[in-house]
């Protein structure tokens, strides 16, 4: 009997790009062609999809991005497909439903546990724990202990990051960020923002009149560092809180004639695929935002199928580390 390997094999793909395509998976991006080919591949060979038993644990992940904003920056992308790969590793079925679907709440009930991926306030949260008890909340971190969490630890990060700047001469430092609303409106606390201000303080670095904060887009980083450059003055170095940021900020400096590193220094923050491709390659914080989702699923299917007789009553916040990874965008200061 055929299997997934034996398409994916013919195919040239891998095991997961077959899956999510037999299984008609129109957020999955590869071209008709590829689509085809393994369609044709999968009737050539006569491939029959396993029944799933009724008892099979099911998996809700919920998106509080669009599909469309999930492809503008592949963060939240990375996250989720690294719940995915988990998740048909261990044969767990998947239910997905975004923050735009207009009846997300019916497709996720029935659901022995969920994967919240992004922000959420308070009502919110008791609403998914209405759901199932086996909730985590991925790239989110609350004031207090009240559910269960994973995030980076941007704090550390900002500090490894800004040591490394300074270590090449820098002084003055830009910080080009977003803000992002919960439901409710309000503005969700932006750590790496805090640990930047903190360290600039405690350092002497100055960054007052170079800090600013749109969106967590290309597009939002262009205008930001063109209304730096048409302020007169620029520091040194530019922190960007996302690598889209960051990539839109350099797109602007060479509009103008500036190089880099030369003339200015440019750090990312999450180490998306295509950081590696800008002109030159982006040095940038790594977030391992797909280990984060594989982190998270493989918890929750713990809660989810646990035969244990430990009481689980007590929420958990999990912390993962991340780490700088130094390509071509940053260099000495030219003010040494």
């Amino acid at each position: 009997m055929a299997t997934l390997k034996d398409i994916a094999k013919r195919a040239g793909v891998s095991s997961a790009t077959v899956s999510r395509i037999l299984n008609q998976d129109e957020t999955l991006s590869v071209t008709p062609q590829t689509r085809e080919r393994v369609q044709e591949i999968a009737r050539e060979l006569n491939y029959k999809k396993k029944s799933s038993p009724s008892s099979k644990t099911i998996i809700g992940i919920f998106q509080w991005v669009t599909l469309f904003q999930e492809l503008e920056d592949p963060y939240y992308q990375a996250i989720r497909s690294g719940i995915e790969r988990y998740c048909m590793t261990e044969n767990l079925e998947i239910r997905r439903a975004f923050q735009s679907d207009p009846d997300y709440m019916n497709t996720l009930r029935g659901v022995q546990g969920l994967i919240c991926i992004g922000k959420f306030n308070d009502k919110q949260i008791q609403l998914f724990e209405s759901i199932t008890p086996n909730v985590i909340f991925v790239d989110m971190q609350t004031s207090k202990i009240n559910c269960n969490t994973i995030s980076l630890d941007f704090e550390q990060a900002v500090v490894d990051a800004l040591n490394y700047l300074t270590s090449l001469g820098h002084t003055s430092i830009a910080y080009l960020g977003g803000k992002e609303y919960l439901n409710d409106d309000t503005v969700y606390f932006e750590q790496r923002k805090d640990a930047f201000i903190r360290y600039c303080k405690e350092h002497q670095i100055s960054y007052e009149p170079y800090l600013k904060e749109t969106e967590f887009s290309a597009d939002a980083g262009y205008q930001m560092m063109m209304e730096l450059i048409e302020a007169g003055t620029l520091p040194s170095a530019v922190f960007a809180a996302s690598d889209p940021i960051a990539i839109g900020a350099m797109r602007a400096l060479y509009q103008k004639g500036y190089r880099i590193p030369e003339d200015i220094s440019v750090m990312g923050f999450d180490d998306i695929n295509v950081a590696k491709f800008s002109n030159p390659p982006l040095t940038t914080v790594h977030a391992p935002a797909d280990f984060m989702g594989q982190f998270a699923a493989h918890y929750i299917q713990l809660l989810a199928e646990s035969n244990t007789k430990l009481s689980y009553n007590m929420p958990v916040r999990m912390t993962l580390p991340c780490e700088i990874t130094i390509r071509d965008t940053c260099g000495a200061s030219s003010d040494l």
